[in-house]
């Protein structure tokens, strides 16, 4: 089963796509990056459904990265929250809630955010909160590697830090780009790694951070660590999914034109076959050895 999950995050990619085209605009570089994150927090780690959202012992997401907002539609979509045609359909008209960045009045989303650098503080919050109530749930709060340049994120380092948070998971976007060029051209992060820990973090890098079943087990790992807030640097890939996206800054914030959006489709759909040729592979594999 958890090899699927992978194509689901293809499949995803394109839906996010479609909501682009449908309100012609958004961050389609960074939705593609952060997909595999939110699709394996969303699908097979976090204790939220539609069921349980208003529950105080549900887990909790904070997108900070809230310009990639799209690639968060599309996951709350799948998982019951709203339906895609109501997305596509809403997406940045005027009057709808589906805005460019996340919006609590719609179901499912924790806060407003866009921002940057906020979303670290409020998780610190709500964990600290959940811990005075006897609360086992975890937080998440989803950034960007170009955020981390906001001091406010260092603060709330510090503070989760010091206070022991091991309810609280960090979640790094590391895809190396933002909307001015390389994050180590703009403002180096490097080696972040020991910038966390020396911040009192446990630190799970991820090299293929595009990768579900990678993320998966770092985020099991993370459920395992106590006395320390966990952070997930998982290494992806501006664009991942089509070769015209990948890796270029220019696809920071771009709606794809028909010959574009044709070429992106095509080229998820051929990952999607690929991962499917993979797991049938592995699968005849694991048959022979048996």
């Amino acid at each position: 089963m958890a090899e699927n999950y992978n194509k689901l995050a293809y499949e995803l990619r394109r839906q996010t796509v479609d909501i682009i085209m449908s309100g012609k605009g958004g961050h389609i570089g960074g939705d593609m990056s952060v997909m595999d994150i939110l699709m394996t927090l969303y699908f097979r780690q976090m204790n939220l459904s539609p069921e349980n959202q208003d529950s105080p012992d549900r887990d909790y997401l904070i997108m900070s990265k809230g310009h990639c907002v799209e690639a968060l539609y599309a996951v709350l979509a799948a998982k019951g929250f709203f339906s895609i045609e109501q997305v596509k359909e809403e997406y940045l008209r005027f009057g709808s809630p589906f805005i460019g960045h996340p919006n609590n009045k719609l179901p499912g989303i924790e806060m407003n955010s866009g921002s940057l650098g906020h979303g670290l503080p409020v998780g610190i919050g709500i964990a600290l909160a959940n811990r005075m109530d006897h609360r086992e749930n975890r937080v998440y709060v989803v950034m960007g590697d170009g955020e981390l340049a906001e001091g406010s994120v260092w603060e709330g380092a510090m503070a989760a830090g010091m206070y022991h948070l091991d309810g609280l998971c960090a979640v790094v976007d590391r895809n190396g780009l933002q909307i001015s060029g390389s994050t180590e051209d703009v403002m180096a992060h490097e080696d972040l790694k020991k910038r966390f820990e020396s911040f009192g973090w446990h630190v799970e890098e991820v090299v293929q951070g595009n990768d579900s079943d990678a993320l998966n087990q770092a985020f099991d790992r993370a459920k395992q660590v106590k006395g320390k807030p966990t952070v997930v640097i998982a290494y992806t890939v501006k664009g991942c999914g089509s070769h015209i996206m990948e890796n270029q800054v220019s696809w920071h914030h771009h709606v794809p034109d028909q010959e574009e959006y044709r070429q992106i489709v095509c080229d998820l759909e051929k990952r999607k076959l690929t991962t499917l040729e993979d797991i049938e592979s592995r699968r005849r594999e694991a048959a022979e050895h048996e």
